[in-house]
C-alpha cells in the first residue's frame, strides 16, 4: 500500500485522538464515584429495609395496644355494672351475693392483668418508634451521601463526555483528511490490536509492541519507498517512520 509520508503522519494524529478517546472512555467506567454509588445504593436498601420492619413492628404493636386497651374497658364496663348492681340492693339472695362479690374480683384481677398486657405493648412500641426515627435518620444520612456521589459522578461524566465529543470531532476532521484505503486498514489492525493500529517507529523500535526491529527488518524498511506503508514484523501494527525513527 501506498501513502503520501504527511498521509501517514496524520494517521498518528487519528492514533493519538482514538488513543485519548480509549482513555476518557475508560476513565469514565473507572470514576471511583461509581463504586462508592454503588457501596451507598447497598447501605441504603439494607437501611431501608430495616426501617420498613421496624414501621411494620412499630404499626402491629399499635393494633396489638389498642386491642389490650379494648380489652381492658370491656372488662371495667362490665364490673362497673356489677358494681352498680350490689350497690344497688337489687340483689338480695346470699348465694347471688357471693357470686356476684366473686365475679367483681375475678373482673378486677383479669382487669390488672389486661392492664399489665397493655403496659407491656406500650413499652414495645415505644422501642419500635425508637427504631424507627433511628433508621429514618440514617436512611436520610445515607440518602445524603448517596446524592452527593450521585452528583459528583454526574458532575464528571459530564465533564468526561464534553471532552471526548470534543476529541471525536477533531477526530472526525483529521481522519477525514486520511485517504480511505489507510484508514480502512488502520481500523481494522485497531480493533485486532486492541486499539492501536498504527505506532511510531522510534529509535529502530515499534512504539506499538515496544519491540526492537530486527536489523534485516530495518534493512527493508530503510529501502522502502517513503510513500510505502510499512508493517512490525512482530505485531503487524502500521509503522510510520519520523525523522526519530534511527533509520
Amino acid at each position: 500500500m501506498k501513502a503520501a509520508p504527511a498521509d501517514q503522519i496524520r494517521l498518528l494524529d487519528v492514533q493519538g485522538l482514538d488513543t485519548r478517546l480509549q482513555q476518557l472512555a475508560h476513565k469514565r467506567r473507572s470514576l471511583p464515584e461509581h463504586a462508592e454509588i454503588e457501596s451507598l445504593t447497598k447501605d441504603h436498601t439494607q437501611v431501608r429495609d430495616l426501617l420498613v420492619a421496624a414501621q411494620t413492628e412499630e404499626s402491629d404493636c399499635a393494633r396489638e395496644q389498642t386491642k389490650a386497651e379494648q380489652d381492658v374497658d370491656q372488662v371495667r364496663q362490665r364490673a362497673v355494672r356489677d358494681q352498680q348492681r350490689l350497690d344497688s340492693g337489687a340483689v338480695t339472695s346470699p348465694k347471688d351475693l357471693e357470686n356476684l362479690q366473686r365475679e367483681i374480683a375475678s373482673l378486677a384481677k383479669r382487669q390488672g392483668d389486661l392492664e399489665d398486657v397493655v403496659l407491656e405493648v406500650m413499652e414495645r412500641r415505644e422501642s419500635a418508634q425508637e427504631r424507627v426515627s433511628e433508621l429514618t435518620e440514617r436512611v436520610g444520612a445515607v440518602q445524603g451521601k448517596l446524592d452527593d456521589a450521585t452528583a459528583r459522578r454526574d458532575a464528571a461524566v459530564e465533564e468526561l463526555d464534553a471532552e471526548a465529543a470534543s476529541v471525536t470531532k477533531e477526530r472526525e476532521v483529521v481522519a477525514g483528511s486520511v485517504p480511505d484505503d489507510l484508514l480502512k486498514l488502520y481500523e481494522k489492525l485497531r480493533e485486532q490490536q486492541g486499539g492501536v493500529g498504527a505506532a511510531k517507529l522510534y529509535q529502530r523500535s515499534c512504539q506499538g509492541c515496544r519491540q526492537e526491529l530486527a536489523i534485516t527488518e530495518l534493512g527493508e524498511i530503510r529501502a522502502a519507498a517513503p510513500d510505502t506503508v510499512v508493517r512490525c514484523e512482530n505485531c503487524r501494527r502500521i509503522l510510520v517512520r519520523t525523522a526519530d525513527s534511527g533509520l
